[in-house]
């Protein structure tokens, strides 16, 4: 009989009084959850400790700092990230149950991602199946270096689960639009990290390709209006990436 692997829950959290509670709800089946607190002024530590959260209040290093931090300072091994603005599935949660009393050889697993915005589901266009490598055992993975749309590198063998992680990442078109701004600036600096500079023609050319594959190639006409409205965010995000890419480039050369 395998023993039964113990789960801690991590979420980083700032301003999250919203969401937090439905995300700690839907890990009630972990035997902790640790919320990493980055100066909240509204009422997410509070709501986060009535809720039986462990709060830890760490000043702002960044994304992937403050997961590695969340994931060192918690009691078990088995780690579970969650974003404050995602709650687990029942379903994710059953086949989580199962893998606990299992013997299975995995260190990590990808799991889908499924996100409901402006009223439903969305089930196609590059927002789903969105996997993410979210359960992993501490000693064999680690939140990598980029500063947005971080992710887990795990030395061992990585599995798959079925059922998604519910992602809720927009209350509104305008909840959008004010996080463009700041998302964009990340993921161009990681860009130009990596060695990647951006020409004009990429400024124009990627958001149509982009609006391209969400819309037709992943099919987002199948999910109607909000289909259409995730197609064009993804040519909005692109075109404010790659022209803020372009402009790091162009400062440099001056």
């Amino acid at each position: 009989m395998a023993e039964h692997r113990k789960v801690s829950v991590v979420i980083i959290a700032r301003d999250e009084e919203r969401d937090l509670p439905r995300a700690i709800h839907s890990a009630g089946w972990a035997d902790e959850v640790v919320v990493v607190d980055s100066g909240s002024t509204d009422g997410t530590v509070v709501a986060a400790r009535e809720l039986g959260a462990r709060v830890l209040e760490r000043a702002w290093t960044g994304f992937v700092d403050q997961k590695n931090f969340g994931a060192a300072q918690a009691t078990h091994d088995w780690i579970f990230s969650l974003d404050a603005d995602e709650a687990c599935s029942p379903e994710l949660a059953a086949e989580i149950a199962r893998w606990r009393g299992a013997d299975r050889p995995e260190r990590g697993f990808r799991i889908p991602r499924l996100a409901f915005f402006a009223g439903r589901w969305i089930r196609h266009t590059d927002w789903y199946p969105d996997h993410q490598l979210r359960l992993y055992h501490r000693a064999a993975g680690r939140w990598g270096a980029r500063r947005v749309h971080e992710s887990v590198a795990v030395e061992g063998l990585v599995g798959a689960f079925e059922h998604p992680i519910h992602h809720y990442p927009y209350a509104d078109m305008g909840e959008y639009f004010r996080k463009l701004g700041a998302y964009a600036d990340l993921a161009a600096r990681d860009l130009r990290e990596r060695g990647r500079r951006a020409s004009a023609f990429q400024v124009a050319s990627r958001p149509i390709a982009a609006f391209i594959k969400s819309y037709l190639l992943k099919r987002g006409f199948l999910d109607g209006g909000p289909g259409l409205l995730v197609a064009g965010m993804s040519a909005v995000s692109t075109f404010c990436r790659y022209a803020r890419l372009y402009e790091l480039g162009v400062r440099r050369e001056e």
